[in-house]
This record gives C-alpha cells, structure tokens and sequence, in this order.
C-alpha cells in the first residue's frame, strides 16, 4: 500500500514537476531558501533575506498587474504605502494585534486598488503611467503638509510586540524569515493558479489585443479593475508585514524610490512570469546588500586597498551598471533564460527516459 502510494506520487511529481523546467526551477530554488537559516547567517543576513520576502511579494504584485494585463504602474508604492500606514494607526490607536491588522490592511488596500482603477482606467499608455506615478506623490505630500498631519504625524512608531516574542532573539530572526517564506510562498501560489485560470486567459488577451477581447465579448473594464484590485492586495499584505517587522510607517513608503523598485527586480528576473520577480529581488539584494555593501570593502581590505571618497555616491552607479549588464545580456530576464536552457533539453531527456527499445525505435526513424 505504501510502496504503490509512493509509486503515483513519484509519477506525478515527474509528470507535473520534473518534466516542467520553471516548477522545478520553483521547487529547487524553494528548497534553497528552506535551508539558508541553517547555513548560521548572521542577524543582518536574516535581515536581509527577511526584507527580500517582502519585496518579493510587492514585486510579485506589480508582475500581474503589468506583466499580465499590460497596465502600466509606476506609482505601485502607494498600495505598498497604504498597507503600511493602515496597519500601523490600527495597532497605535486602537491596540490591534498583527493578525487583525494584516487582513484589515490587505482590504483596505484592495478598497483602494478599485477606488484609484476606475480613474486610471480612462487613460492608456504612458499616460496611465504618469496617472499612477501621480497618486503616491499626492498622498505622501498630504501626509507631511496637510491639515491631517496631527493624525499620520509623519512617521508612526508602532512599538509592536515581536512576531514570535517567546522565542530568543536569534531564533525570532530565524523564526520570522520562515513566516515571510510562508507569506511569499502562498502569495506565488495564489497569483500563479490566478494567472492560470480563466481570469488569468483573459487578463493575457487583454494585454496582447484589447480591442479584440472587447470585440469577444469580454467586460475589459471589469478584467482591469480586478487586476488592479488583486494586485493592490498584495501590494498591502507586503507594506503591513514592513510596518510590524520595522516597527514604523513613514512617508518614504510613497516614494517612487520604492515604487520602481518592483519594476527592476521583474525586469531582471524575467517580466510575466511568477518566478521571475521572485528571484530577481534576491539578485537585486543580493548585489545592493551583500556584494557593494560587505563583499567589495573585504575584496579591496585583502589587496591592502581602501574605498575611494564618495563611494557611498558610486555605490548607486555601479549597482545601476550591474543591472543594466544584466538587463541588456539577458533582456528576458535571468530566470526565463535557465528555464529556456532546461526546455531545450526536455525533448532529449524524454526520449531517454522513455527506455532502449523505443530510444532504438527513434534512432531508426531518423535514419530514414
């Protein structure tokens, strides 16, 4: 019983996993991340890595919304914001534990994702871009200068209690990077079973012809509106686990600093695609972070060199030059291009696999 049970779930998981280059992809770089924390990283690594979840997730949330539906979005920050900030004035003036806060700012986010797309929805094209880059800007600037200032006060200080506060500090880093690996892992799910439903179909004929989904009978504005709404949640969910694992929100979570920082990380791992944001923001954190930040000084140490002045100026040209190299070298992405070297081999290994006999079959129909 045992043995026949393993049977099917190996055939199935060589059916529906190994024999698919991007879910294997998916499965070994998951794993990966399973066993980081237990390579005894440092607390800034855990950090880093904790921050990386994050963003992941942001960056997920703008891939489907412009790497599916076409939607240009360069304000995506203010969702990202609005998660934030919702999250924290409910724990500081009404004392909400983080699993209440989460949910209500993920709705409230998506509240605000159909309030701003209908308004976007009247505009296309770069148009639309400069629309959504717009609404950040508005909203951070009423936050630091408007009448509502006494209520935001520019940074909200939550003082939230730890996410695990029973265990030490070392196993809550360890702890809490596990609970943002958790997060990601079911947002990639949820959008990528989204992405390959009916909605997602659609959504893809929306971006490739509109006027001809219109003319199929499709409801586009409809489509887009649940796109932007999707999307906008995500974009909260990342923004409110931010506030309680940096225990503030402050006006810099609107800034478009932020807001192209998804755009760079999909663009380097490959844009439409589910993995792709996902590994391009552990590249992006991986050179921003460790590489310019740590690696380099000790390379230049070791060679009796020392950081020139104004390197802190550089560093952001440098890193802008890297990932442009990478961009140009690779301008479907880092991760669409493993996947395209694996499913070059997929025919071959399915024709190993398959045994001698009909391998001798094959070889004998191609001599003739």
């Amino acid at each position: 019983m045992a043995i026949s049970y393993l049977r099917r779930a190996y055939s199935s998981f060589a059916a529906h996993v190994f024999d698919i280059p991007p879910r294997l992809m998916a499965v070994l770089f998951f794993l990966i991340l399973l066993l980081l924390p237990t390579c005894g990283l440092s607390s800034y690594y855990m950090w880093i890595l904790i921050y990386a979840n994050i963003i992941a997730i942001f960056a997920l949330s703008w891939d489907l919304l412009v790497g599916r539906t076409g939607l240009i979005s360069l304000g995506h920050a203010l969702f990202f914001g609005i998660g934030g900030y919702s999250t924290a004035l409910l724990f500081r003036h009404y004392g909400l534990p983080l699993w209440i806060t989460i949910p209500v700012a993920v709705l409230l986010g998506a509240l605000a994702g159909m309030i701003i797309g209908f308004p976007c929805l009247r505009v296309k094209g770069p148009y639309l871009a400069l629309v959504t880059m717009a609404f950040p800007l508005i909203v951070s600037n009423i936050i630091k200068w408007s009448p509502l200032n006494p209520v935001f006060k520019g940074e909200i200080g939550i003082r939230a209690s730890p996410f695990f506060p029973f265990l030490p500090i070392r196993q809550q880093r360890i702890a809490e990077y596990y609970l943002t690996l958790l997060l990601l892992f079911i947002s990639a799910v949820i959008i990528y079973k989204i992405a390959n439903s009916k909605t997602g179909i659609v959504f893809i004929s929306i971006l490739d012809d509109e006027v001809a989904a219109k003319a199929c009978g499709i409801n586009v504005t409809k489509y887009k509106i649940m796109s932007f709404i999707i999307s906008s949640m995500f974009a909260s969910l990342a923004g409110s686990i931010q506030a309680h694992f940096l225990k503030n929100a402050n006006p810099s979570m609107f800034s478009l600093t932020l807001s192209f920082v998804p755009i760079i990380v999909t663009f380097l791992g490959g844009i439409g695609s589910i993995y792709g944001a996902i590994v391009g923001t552990y590249i992006y954190y991986i050179l921003d972070k460790y590489v310019l930040i740590y690696l380099l000084p000790v390379l230049l140490r070791n060679f009796n060199l020392a950081l020139p002045r104004g390197f802190e100026h550089a560093k952001l040209i440098i890193f802008t030059s890297i990932v442009l190299i990478f961009i140009i070298r690779w301008p479907r992405g880092i991760a669409r291009y493993v996947t395209d070297k694996l499913q070059d081999l997929e025919e071959a290994r399915d024709l190993d696999e398959r045994g001698p006999r009909i391998w001798k079959r094959y070889k004998k129909k191609e001599k003739s």
